[in-house]
């Protein structure tokens, strides 16, 4: 399914831009202008497509979406590690 594989790359892709996020915040050390609520959620979204996308035999999409779920949770402890410093 060419449909699958596309919405498959945009996860994967989607996957990438986030541990870009995670770089850059790796290298300033300091979370300026994020909301962690907002990870939170696209990071719950990506758990319900770990359920979903199977149900829909959309495999490529599953594996992108595990990991766009893998980056969003390294991103959001990184977030938390950061202000929890920051507030020190």
């Amino acid at each position: 399914m060419i449909i699958d594989y596309i919405n498959g790359g945009f996860e994967l892709a989607s996957g990438l831009f986030t541990l870009n996020h995670c770089r850059v915040l790796l290298k300033d050390k300091a979370v300026a202008g994020v909301s962690a609520v907002s990870v939170a959620f696209f990071t719950i979204w990506g758990f319900w497509n770990m359920y979903y996308y199977p149900c829909l035999d959309q495999w490529a999409s599953f594996f992108g979406g595990l990991f766009i779920v893998a980056a969003n949770m390294i991103y959001i402890s990184m977030i938390m590690h950061y202000r929890k410093l920051a507030k020190k």
